[in-house]
């Protein structure tokens, strides 16, 4: 018989409707029973397109003596960490507490207060049960022992990424900026990108932070290094070669072999660091991947309400990556007499390149496009040469079981996705790039943002309403920003704007000068944290320092400024100890040490002077403008006459005639 997961709206609370474990969801029922018969609680969290997720449950929760008994000492309760961000970070800082590690699934079991005792990432059946025998008689025969170490660990949940107030210094140093990049060039990894380590994640935001960086202080080894990453990964395994988009991570060094998940918010944040870095150095290979990418988004995740879902699994017919991995036949099979260029292109081998599972993962060298000038292609004449090969064999893989779809609909990570539409527009400058992110954008407006700025986590479903959390509230600000910057509509930066004071009005805590992860009127958990710390996707916390800078200064809003400085000042010093973790932080500090350019376009030629100023790569700028606009820095400024003015430290420039003339005056 089914549990009660099978009542669920989440694809991955879904998956374990059917365990033999009588799992509950996330509520008052399921911690009720807990108190009310004295039982310890297993926390299960995970996601759909978590391929260990798959095994454990495999392995365990359909394992009929295993669920005996964690039915018998337990109340088991499933989550979809994407459904509940604020959960997972509680239990998945006291696993990192416990055992110095993460990741999913995570098991935690607590006591029925909820306070973690003991916790882990993936189990072997065995080790398992184990565990729970072990715990569960400890529980019943020393239960002091317990509640002595749910104390100590709780207030270290408590205590996690919590930083002393300091003072704001005058100025900060070029010094501290070396201070940062010194030991992390220590850890690149110049035989194949990244950082020297395995498995690798793209970190979208680190190398972003890197490239700003490098043009800013003239550093042309760690530019190279970056564009040197940038096409490693876009040119290995990680990177679906026939459909577009990125797997989550490469379990080797080299990018070659994925955990082959796809998720959307890597590939938002991808989009916008592949058009950033094609604005600083126009690649073919990196147009090629946001093209792609994009396609992708829109074909496979896109929802007719125009929001994007939030994943795709890395499973298919039970076996990670079958979708996406071909034998040496059926290459020859699907291409003929194109097959042997592209065997060599795309590193196929007869015994398979994937050495564990004797099969091929698309991969090529990242200067496989070279052949194209051998076999005497034009660069035009070869794009369009390895579309056609690419739909063949995209035609042939779309006849397989698909992998899962996580149809769950995420603020943060539509944000995300629409900010990488914009940055992809403005580089691009495809239209159809614009409309699919105002598209978008409504989607959140309609969907998501209530007529007082309050925002769900994700559409209502018929279970439950989640109240927006910190990153749907930042990501969706910064996006909002974006979109004004890029059209000049003034609604969309007062949106922003009153998604911004709501943001402080629910999660910041003047006294303590933080920014919590869950708004003031949310359900009590055993601990309020803050986001700090920059991970795969930057923190909530960094990302509305920015948002709070960038609309203080188009606002001319000293009260936001003063939120960031003070915020900033209390993360400064946490940046050298580790600064790919810090490296949203590190974009702030760039602009403390380089300035923002703050750029008027003015007149009927606004838009034209956008786009023209869009083929210079300017990282640190702010871009506002229009024939009319009730912004500071355009009153007065605003009409027909087509200006340019470059304002810095509330001192503009006289107004200039065209863009070139603008760029003299930056550079």
């Amino acid at each position: 018989m089914a549990n009660q997961l099978q009542f669920e709206n989440s694809p991955y609370l879904k998956q374990h409707a059917h365990n033999p474990v009588h799992w509950m969801p996330w509520g008052e029922e399921a911690l009720k029973k807990a108190q009310e018969e004295n039982k310890l609680i297993i926390i299960s969290i995970g996601y759909s397109a978590c391929h260990w997720c798959h095994v454990m449950e495999r392995e365990s929760f359909e394992n009929d003596v295993i669920a005996q008994t964690m039915n018998k000492f337990y109340v088991p309760i499933k989550i979809d960490r994407e459904e509940r961000p604020d959960i997972d970070q509680i239990y998945m800082t006291a696993v990192q507490l416990m055992t110095n590690a993460g990741g999913w699934p995570l098991n935690c079991i607590c006591l029925p207060d909820g306070r973690p005792i003991y916790g882990g990432t993936y189990f072997k059946a065995h080790d398992w049960q184990n565990i729970l025998i072990q715990i569960a008689r400890m529980w019943e025969e020393q239960p002091e022992v317990t509640l002595e170490y749910a104390d100590k660990l709780t207030r270290g949940i408590q205590q996690s990424e919590r930083f002393p107030i300091n003072p704001i210094p005058e100025q900060y140093k070029f010094d501290d900026l070396q201070d940062i990049i010194k030991p992390w060039k220590e850890l690149f990894d110049p035989k194949d990108g990244g950082y020297h380590r395995s498995p690798k994640f793209p970190l979208p935001n680190n190398w972003l932070f890197l490239l700003r960086y490098s043009v800013l202080a003239h550093d042309h080894e760690t530019l190279n290094h970056v564009h040197f990453t940038l096409q490693k990964i876009a040119s290995g395994g990680i990177y679906d070669h026939i459909g577009g988009g990125f797997a989550r991570y490469s379990v080797d060094s080299e990018w070659h072999v994925p955990h082959f998940e796809k998720m959307l918010y890597d590939n938002g944040q991808l989009i916008s660091l592949y058009a950033e870095a094609y604005q600083q150095q126009p690649l073919p290979l990196y147009k090629r991947i946001v093209e792609e990418t994009i396609i992708w988004a829109k074909r496979e995740m896109l929802d007719p309400n125009k929001g994007f879902y939030s994943a795709l699994d890395a499973d298919s017919e039970g076996v990670e990556g079958k979708f996406y991995t071909f034998d040496l036949s059926e290459i020859k099979t699907i291409l003929g007499d194109d097959a042997d260029l592209f065997i060599a292109y795309f590193n196929i081998t007869d015994e398979g390149n994937w050495e564990e599972e004797k099969i091929n993962i698309l991969n090529c060298d990242i200067d496989a496009d070279l052949m194209a000038q051998e076999a005497g292609y034009t660069s035009e004449e070869w794009e369009a040469y390895l579309r056609s090969i690419k739909k063949k064999l995209f035609d042939y893989r779309k006849k397989r079981i698909h992998p899962g779809l996580d149809h769950k609909q995420l603020a943060t990570w539509n944000a995300l996705l629409l900010k990488g539409l914009i940055d992809a527009y403005r580089v691009f400058d495809k239209q159809d790039y614009l409309e699919l992110a105002l598209e978008n954008a409504e989607f959140l407006m309609h969907e998501l943002i209530a007529e007082d700025f309050t925002m769900l986590h994700q559409p209502k479903d018929s279970n439950r309403s989640i109240s927006g959390f910190l990153d749907d509230y930042a990501f969706t600000i910064a996006a909002f920003t974006a979109l004004y910057e890029a059209t000049f509509e003034e609604k969309w930066l007062y949106t922003a704007k009153g998604l911004l004071d709501k943001t402080i009005e629910l999660f910041y805590d003047s006294h303590e000068k933080t920014f919590y992860y869950s708004a003031s009127n949310a359900e009590k958990l055993i601990a309020r944290k803050s986001e700090v710390m920059d991970n795969v996707i930057p923190s909530s916390t960094s990302t509305i320092c920015h948002q709070l800078k960038k609309i203080g200064l188009l606002f001319d809003n000293e009260g936001y400024i003063a939120i960031s400085d003070q915020l900033f000042a209390n993360v400064f010093p946490q940046i050298k100890t580790y600064g790919s973790a810090y490296s949203n932080w590190a974009i702030l500090l760039l602009e403390e040490l380089y300035g923002c350019n703050e750029i008027a376009l003015t007149g009927e030629d606004a838009q034209a002077f956008r786009k023209e100023l869009d083929h210079y790569y300017i990282p640190n700028k702010i871009v506002l403008g229009g024939t009319k606009g009730s912004l500071p820095l355009l009153l007065n400024r605003a009409g027909l006459k087509s200006k340019a003015y470059l304002c810095r430290n509330k001192t503009c420039s006289l107004p200039q005639n065209t863009i070139a003339e603008l760029i003299k005056i930056i550079e």
